[in-house]
């Protein structure tokens, strides 16, 4: 979200935390509403905001006074003094629909055009009191301003002559938790399932709340609570009412409940003999099971369905279409206005086509065949969430069927639990990337925004959250959380502001905090990719856990789950030719793009693996070899880790000392694993090409075999 001008008085900004008489273990996470320590300003908005009008009488309107009780009562340490009458100096907050003529009529036919979720913060004149007015379309949209001008307050940003409406781009902006029923999560890295399914429904842990507000303050309105790889006991009569109940609880925040279904429920718990999308008995047992949900749930969002993927099994266990399978649940869903969401993450070892075409192929030729109310859900990019790839071919090549993004917010590829990796820099990169598909400046943010249907428009993220004190396991992780929310909410922001913000309300307003953490977020995805998969490499990770390098994997009864299906080393060359010479992937583009990516000379060099396969004493751009290159950028990337921890250090009294230290140590363990990941990749190349190590490159410490031999059966989030 836009944010105002920040004041200047003139004066050093001081962080205090003895406000807090616990230990800071990031809980709290951007909320973080303590006292403002220096008098000046503390004072300026107690005279800004000498009482509060709440018109908003919904249960919405419970917790945006009980916000703002929180917000207000905590950053200037007077108590909210509370009014049912114009006065001066006054926070005037409704909701269209509650709004009094008299209050400012010119804003009533701006609320009329103001989207449902949108919000309308302004500083007038009325009838002669200086007021500051904050109207929102509906409830939720209401929540979302007052969320905002807390932020405003946190970041010590001015009030006079603001004048901001918003509203969100996209309209369904959800997280999708990998969390099993058994509390387990796959591809988890902070504990266990926030979700207490043995308890539910009667004990309601206060965590679920603040989760809520947490995704409320960002504006994500949707939760779907179990995996993709699903269990059909989720939609068994006892556990919807477990559902029932976090449902309920969610919705005065603007927050909508989802569910994954089991393509095969019918067969499992319907004890039908088969599944198959155009049988008349499995079509009214879906009808019959949505209508049993919508009864508990009259809000409930609709279904997420991976479907013959990775073993799940999908309507073409029928030899039926993707359509006819994600179809049958959307009539089911329909009539209470429900959506179903389909993902194109598929792929066949059955079919000899390289992995990265093979969601293109399937989906596109049935763009047109979807019902009206399903969503194709597409990853960032054609393989699996990796450090760097393309763009997804599929966005741009589908304008009949509404597509929504899926990112992920799990770091699976990405250093797990333990390496600060800020993905805001990832998914702008993508979001920002121009698909031609209309021309010049068709970006996949816009292919997002501008599709088929307006009120069907959404992004996912894959959630980092568990029962770790601070949420995300690593602190940072936090960070991707809070900028996966900005960015669903609006995908046109630029991931360096959405970090400066968070920075603000998460560490302080100290400018030398503000722009050494900026830095070392900024720079940490680059940094992440170069110890990693530098100059286009992919899916190097050892298989199943993905937990550290494994390049020389070839032993796995797929080919697509071998890294070396993607690298194709040989003494030769290294990299995946995608051209019309070799799979042509590159052929799934809009030709500007493959003109851009079709040649070696062309070819962006962070995608050059993705796309050709390049000798290894190529000359590249910089003058040095292809072999030298990819070493000085294994090097680049333990240099950067390096540079994050002395940046850190040099912070260490600006900084409270129990996240300090959480931060520390984690650090300490991305240096040590980048080195791992840059020496055991550089072993294992110079096994392949049998080159001698450039002038200037360290050696391994150790040799191919040792890294080779490295086991990690117990690494957290492996598939079930």
């Amino acid at each position: 979200m836009k944010k105002a001008t920040c004041i200047s008085f003139g004066f050093i900004w001081i962080v205090s935390f003895t406000f807090q008489l616990h230990a800071e273990d990031g809980y709290r996470l951007w909320l973080r509403y303590d006292r403002i320590e220096n008098d000046d300003l503390r004072t300026y908005y107690q005279k800004q905001l000498e009482s509060v009008w709440l018109l908003d009488t919904s249960a919405t309107g419970k917790v945006i006074h009980d916000e703002l009780v929180r917000g207000l009562e905590g950053l200037l340490g007077t108590t909210v003094h509370w009014e049912n009458k114009l006065g001066d100096h006054q926070l005037v907050i409704g909701t269209r629909g509650q709004w009094p003529a008299f209050l400012a009529p010119s804003l009533l036919k701006e609320l009329e055009a103001l989207p449902r979720e949108g919000f309308i913060l302004r500083t007038m004149v009325v009838r002669d009191h200086p007021v500051i007015l904050l109207v929102g379309a509906s409830p939720a949209g209401t929540l979302y301003g007052v969320f905002h001008f807390l932020q405003m307050v946190q970041m010590h940003q001015s009030l006079e002559g603001v004048d901001h409406q918003e509203a969100p781009r996209l309209q369904i902006r959800m997280l999708d938790h990998w969390d099993n029923l058994d509390r387990t999560v796959e591809r988890g890295y902070a504990g266990f399932s926030i979700w207490d399914w043995h308890r539910l429904p009667d004990y309601l842990d206060p965590r679920y709340l603040d989760y809520a507000r947490a995704n409320a303050s960002i504006g994500i309105n949707g939760t779907v609570l179990t995996n993709v790889n699903a269990n059909h006991l989720i939609l068994r009569s006892d556990y919807l009412d477990k559902v029932k109940a976090l449902a309920d609880l969610f919705r005065p925040y603007g927050i909508k409940v989802y569910l994954t279904a089991r393509f095969s429920a019918p067969v499992e718990l319907g004890h039908l003999p088969t599944a198959d999308p155009l049988d008349p008995r499995v079509r009214q047992w879906w009808r019959d099971k949505a209508a049993e949900i919508y009864a508990r749930i009259p809000d409930f969002g609709g279904f997420l369905v991976k479907a013959n993927s990775e073993g799940q099994p999908g309507p073409q266990n029928y030899h039926r279409s993707h359509a006819d399978g994600a179809n049958v649940l959307a009539d089911a869903v329909q009539p209470f206005g429900g959506i179903v969401i389909w993902r194109a993450f598929v792929y066949s070892d059955k079919s000899p086509e390289d992995r990265a075409k093979q969601a293109y192929q399937e989906f596109v030729p049935l763009d047109g065949q979807f019902r009206h109310n399903v969503l194709v859900q597409v990853k960032n990019g054609p393989i699996d969430f990796q450090p760097r790839e393309p763009f997804h071919p599929m966005f741009g090549a589908m304008h009949k069927t509404p597509l929504m993004m899926e990112f992920q917010i799990t770091q699976e590829y990405l250093g797990q639990g333990t390496h600060l990796v800020y993905l805001g820099s990832l998914w702008e990169e993508v979001l920002q990337a121009d698909t031609y598909a209309s021309g010049p400046g068709t970006t996949v943010a816009r292919t997002l925004e501008q599709g088929p249907d307006p009120y069907l428009t959404g992004m996912a993220g894959v959630a980092n959250i568990g029962t770790d004190r601070n949420w995300t396991g690593h602190l940072f992780g936090q960070a991707n959380w809070y900028a996966f929310g900005r960015l669903s909410w609006n995908p046109e922001q630029s991931a360096a502001s959405i970090a400066e913000d968070w920075i603000r309300l998460t560490f302080s307003n100290q400018p030398v905090v503000r722009k050494t953490v900026r830095e070392m977020m900024m720079n940490s995805w680059e940094t992440c990719v170069n110890y990693m998969t530098p100059l286009g490499l992919a899916h190097l990770m050892a298989t199943g856990h993905h937990y550290g390098p494994g390049p020389w994997v070839n032993d796995l009864s797929r080919p697509e789950w071998n890294p070396v299906y993607y690298h194709r080393a040989d003494a030769g060359g290294i990299g995946f030719d995608r051209t019309a010479t070799g799979s042509n992937a590159i052929g799934q583009y809009a030709q500007t793009v493959q003109d851009s990516f079709g040649s070696p000379e062309k070819c962006p060099e962070q995608y050059l693996l993705w796309f050709h396969h390049v000798a290894w004493q190529t000359t590249m751009k910089s003058g040095f070899t292809l072999w030298e290159s990819l070493c000085q950028h294994y090097d680049a990337g333990v240099a950067g880790v390096r540079h994050m921890i002395t940046a850190w250090e040099s912070i260490r009294s600006d900084i409270d000392p129990e996240r300090y230290d959480q931060v520390r140590m984690m650090l300490t363990i991305q240096q040590r694993e980048a080195l791992w990941w840059r020496d055991a990749s550089i072993a294992y190349w110079q096994s392949v090409n049998g080159l001698n190590l450039p002038p200037g490159t360290d050696p391994p410490r150790h040799n191919l075999d040792y890294y080779q031999s490295l086991s990690f059966p117990f690494a957290p989030g492996i598939k079930p």
